[in-house]
């Protein structure tokens, strides 16, 4: 037994040491190492690296050495090209993802997909583009842009899906690393074409800049996700996690292409718990659970309830939701759902609520075809205590084309 405990004493003291020499690794590129110099250093100390490495590496440097998530997301690419080759753990015996159906197998499909539009459709027509800028060259950048802009379905499904599970496992470093430079991406492909849609020729350098920067960090996030995302989350997640988020993924749908098939484990969990077929008795009436449930799905609204911990708690799910909520949610801080750009706006927001110094806060944004308008009130027991935020989120363009009057009696 003791022979057992010092092999445990010396694995932890290994993974200690190796841990100490990867951070450093790459605080010495954050203080400005090159590449080369580095990568040196990284394949004579460490040689190679697991994914689950990379995870603690990320989150440490977040948590303990105090870099900020954009600096850790600006070194990423810079980090992924020190590691790459040196990847262990990639390969596993059972290989579920190798199954049509399975969300793994489906991201790998939409990747072989990306990978083909931006490296080989996208690279040949930039590169026209770039000898020549005409007409035509600047509008087939255009459809090739037009297309990559379903990239922000596959980035969703991690966002909305994948992270909120590995968060339950304490990974939060990785997916708001993760997070962050698709957010990037996102504001890349919509810049590269705002400037095609516009585009003079004393704008050529910066769509070139642009379209660069497109290509380059797609096709980056493409083997961070194939080498060290989905290795990390097969190794983390059950079956029944990953039946759920197979089973959401289509409420925010696919990107150039659909899942392969319907994946069929062997075993198949039990989708959730039953609600009971109860009643609720509240000061003004009384409603089965059932009826409660569909009258809030019924609201021409969406409605978000986080409670005093900042924890989702519940939200409703009718035909037409404005933005994409999954099941995933339920249990997750608020903060983990907003890519990491904004969450100080919503914990100004929160704050001001806990301390009583507002109790409602309205947004309006045009998105996509509709005019949205977010409201947030904070809910208070008949103590004035705080005991959560209520989110209400409504499409007002056809309020606003309301004209003249409508009379129930005439």
């Amino acid at each position: 037994m003791s022979e057992m405990i010092n092999n445990r004493e010396v694995q932890v003291l290994e993974n200690s040491e190796r841990q100490a020499i990867l951070k450093k690794i790459i605080k010495d590129l954050h203080n400005g190492k090159s590449v080369d110099e580095v990568k040196a250093e990284f394949e004579d100390a460490v040689g190679s690296i697991t994914v689950a490495e990379i995870s603690q590496l990320e989150q440490a440097l977040m948590e303990e050495e105090g870099i900020p998530v954009s600096e850790v997301q600006r070194l990423c690419s810079v980090h992924t090209a020190i590691f790459k080759g040196s990847i262990e753990d990639i390969h596993r015996s059972e290989k579920p993802e190798d199954q049509p159906g399975h969300p793994v197998h489906t991201w790998k499909q939409e990747n072989k997909e990306i990978d083909l539009l931006v490296n080989f459709k996208m690279q040949l027509h930039f590169e026209r583009f770039q000898t020549e800028d005409s007409e035509e060259n600047v509008y087939k950048l255009i459809d090739d842009i037009n297309l990559l802009l379903d990239i922000d379905k596959h980035y969703s499904r991690k966002e909305n899906l994948l992270f909120p599970y590995l968060e339950q496992y304490g990974i939060y470093g990785p997916t708001q690393v993760m997070w962050g430079i698709q957010d990037h991406i996102r504001d890349g492909i919509k810049k590269a074409k705002q400037l095609l849609m516009s585009y003079s020729s004393d704008q050529k350098q910066a769509v070139i800049n642009e379209v660069n920067f497109v290509i380059r960090e797609v096709s980056e996030m493409i083997f961070k996700e194939e080498n060290i995302l989905f290795p990390m989350a097969l190794n983390t997640l059950t079956e029944d996690e990953w039946i759920k988020i197979a089973h959401e993924s289509d409420e925010i749908g696919f990107c150039l292409t659909g899942p392969a098939g319907v994946w069929k484990p062997e075993r198949k969990a039990a989708e959730g718990e039953a609600i009971s077929e109860g009643f609720i008795k509240m000061e003004t009436g009384i409603l089965s659970l059932k009826q409660l449930e569909l009258m809030l799905n019924h609201l021409p609204v969406d409605i978000t309830f986080i409670d005093k911990d900042d924890v989702v708690r519940y939200f409703s799910h009718g035909k037409e939701r404005i933005f994409a909520r999954t099941k995933a949610v339920i249990g997750r801080t608020v903060q983990n759902c907003h890519p990491p750009r904004s969450v100080h706006t919503v914990e100004d927001l929160l704050a001001d609520f806990k301390a009583g110094r507002k109790d409602v806060e309205d947004f309006w944004i045009k998105f996509k075809d509709k005019y949205v308008y977010i409201r947030y009130f904070a809910v208070r027991d008949e103590n004035g205590e705080y005991i959560g935020t209520l989110e209400f989120t409504q499409n007002i363009s056809p309020i606003q084309a309301i004209e003249g009057e409508k009379r129930i009696l005439l």
